[in-house]
């Protein structure tokens, strides 16, 4: 029986879900520092043929979204292993560029994939605190610290420069993706780069994902029905459970609004 068993294979398969970023009170998201150890047992699995990622995430922080990325592929080729992507729900913005990381994507037909661009969104109040009889005071040293302030109005020189650090971060993204893609990617009149999202189906004619196929159907499809899909996923630590369950309802409705905003531009 012990023969048996270790001829089995075994795939390792990472779940990532969630707003990639220090989101909220509690840090609850996506990020690096939260992953790396996950990423190194996963990819330590020394008979494994490949390693499998679910993603289902808006998006989030660009920086996280390297980091991720480049682990993955950093361990990939360490320990020369196919790094197979599954997206869920959702894989857009940085969940798509964490996707790149794959050798091949796959996804639902009806999953949202995309969204490759990079957006500031905030409020202007000047308004409001003129009508309430509120006077705004900004001391500063350096004459653009107070850049974008909601409080002040906005000054053209400001946007420029936001616009620019944006378009530095688009190119960065753009390059992750036409490297990872390469030919896959289909010539069409639709602007792969606008940061407009797609459908599964409607992404695997662009070239963005490979096929359509879920985790469980094509790890066995291709390793067999009695491969072992071992899974490594970060679990919700005692402290966080125990202080998200706190009186603190102000911060916990405030985290919430803030993840579901993010969530809600792709109808989730």
């Amino acid at each position: 029986m012990l023969s048996i068993f270790k001829k089995k294979k075994i795939i390792p398969h990472i779940k990532l879900s969630g707003v990639i970023g220090n989101v909220g009170k509690f840090k609850q998201g996506i990020d690096f520092s939260g992953q790396e150890e996950i990423i190194l047992k996963a990819f330590s699995v020394k008979k494994a043929p490949c390693v499998a990622i679910t993603i289902n995430s808006p998006g989030g922080s660009p920086v996280q979204s390297h980091l991720i990325f480049n682990f993955i592929r950093q361990q990939a080729k360490k320990n020369k292993k196919k790094v197979i992507v599954f997206a869920e729900d959702i894989a857009a913005s940085g969940g798509y560029l964490i996707a790149c990381a794959g050798d091949e994507i796959y996804a639902n037909s009806s999953s949202i994939i995309g969204s490759i661009g990079v957006i500031y969104s905030s409020f202007g109040f000047t308004e409001l605190i003129k009508k309430i009889g509120v006077e705004r005071r900004v001391h500063t040293a350096g004459k653009n610290k107070s850049t974008l302030d909601p409080f002040l109005e906005e000054k053209k020189e400001d946007i420029e420069r936001l616009k620019n650090i944006q378009l530095d971060l688009h190119k960065d993204f753009i390059n992750v993706v036409e490297k990872s893609r390469g030919e896959k990617l289909k010539k069409s009149k639709v602007e792969l780069f606008s940061g407009e999202f797609w459908s599964g189906t409607k992404s695997k004619e662009l070239g963005l994902i490979d096929e359509i196929g879920d985790a469980n159907q094509v790890l066995r499809e291709k390793f067999g029905e009695d491969v072992i899909i071992k899974k490594f996923e970060k679990s919700k630590s005692w402290l966080s459970k125990k202080l998200s369950s706190s009186n603190d309802h102000v911060d916990q409705v405030a985290n919430i609004l803030e993840e579901k905003s993010i969530w809600q531009k792709y109808g989730l």
